[in-house]
């Protein structure tokens, strides 16, 4: 079922995204990195499609990360842009051609060559406290950098950073979500009421989302999405393996196979994102800015 659910996840979250970017391009720069954006959206049919699919997505994806590790879950994750390509190249009728091709096989078998190598598996117990706070720290860190290099850098430069930072919170987010889920499974929903840990899955998932529709507002879907899903599952292994206690094997065999995975990933998310059926379209040029809006 872990896979199912992985998959269905996959599936909406792709589809959603696509909407939601056919709907943010349209929105005024002016509410870029604000959250008066999401206020503006709100009154898009078409954009509020997208959040409904990427809700049930989020549903999904909370069920997989309930019955399996996040080091395994996160790969399957980052098959979204295989679906996204799917509508896209509905949308556009380009064809899939050669570079679609290799993207799609890049990026599907990366994902087993990972798992299979890696044999992810949760260990023992989770890690210290001083661990977990800086393996937190240093993730928030990463994403707050990427948002402030985007301010002082081209409008055109922009979208892969902002997708970038958001999918380091969405990383994180899915960590705290299973962490979550066992607290509510050993101490009932009370306990997890009074823990802190889901209403900074809210305010994460809700800067994320600011994020993602400001790169989609900024430029094309093939400028965002691809850093956005390569970034997510890359956060979240790093916090399975930095304070949940995930394990993967580390034998030099495992290793290299984890590493050729996860550059096959990489490698296709970005030939799938910069396919000619990924959109294009936008009421504006990137190129006629030069300067991020301060």
């Amino acid at each position: 079922m872990l896979y199912l659910y992985g998959v269905l996840a996959a599936c909406l979250l792709g589809l959603g995204f696509v909407l939601q970017q056919h709907a943010a391009r349209e929105a005024p720069l002016k509410d870029m990195l604000s959250f008066r954006l999401l206020l503006d959206l709100m009154k898009v049919p078409l954009w509020l499609a997208g959040i409904g699919c990427m809700v049930v997505g989020q549903i999904f994806s909370v069920l997989a990360l309930s019955q399996g590790d996040l080091s395994r879950v996160e790969p399957l994750l980052a098959t979204n842009l295989l679906f996204a390509m799917v509508l896209a190249r509905w949308l556009s009728g380009e064809r899939l051609g050669w570079s679609g091709w290799a993207g799609v096989l890049l990026l599907s078998g990366g994902v087993a060559a990972f798992i299979v190598a890696g044999s992810p598996h949760s260990g023992p117990a989770h890690t210290g406290t001083l661990r977990h706070w800086i393996v937190f720290g240093s993730v928030l860190a990463v994403a707050l950098i990427l948002v402030l290099t985007a301010r002082h850098v081209r409008l055109v430069e922009e979208p892969p950073l902002l997708a970038a930072a958001a999918g380091v919170l969405y990383g994180l987010q899915d960590a705290l979500t299973r962490v979550s889920s066992e607290i509510a499974a050993d101490h009932g929903l009370g306990k997890l009421l009074v823990s802190w840990e889901p209403y900074v899955i809210v305010a994460l998932a809700v800067t994320g989302l600011m994020l993602v529709q400001s790169a989609f507002e900024a430029g094309p879907l093939r400028m965002s999405l691809p850093a956005l899903t390569a970034a997510e599952p890359l956060a979240g292994i790093a916090c399975g393996i930095g304070f949940l206690g995930d394990r993967i094997s580390v034998t030099p065999a495992a290793l290299t196979g984890e590493l050729l995975g996860l550059a096959a990933v990489v490698t296709g998310v970005f030939l799938l994102g910069r396919h000619p059926a990924m959109p294009t379209g936008s009421h504006r040029d990137p190129e006629e800015s030069t300067t991020g809006s301060d």
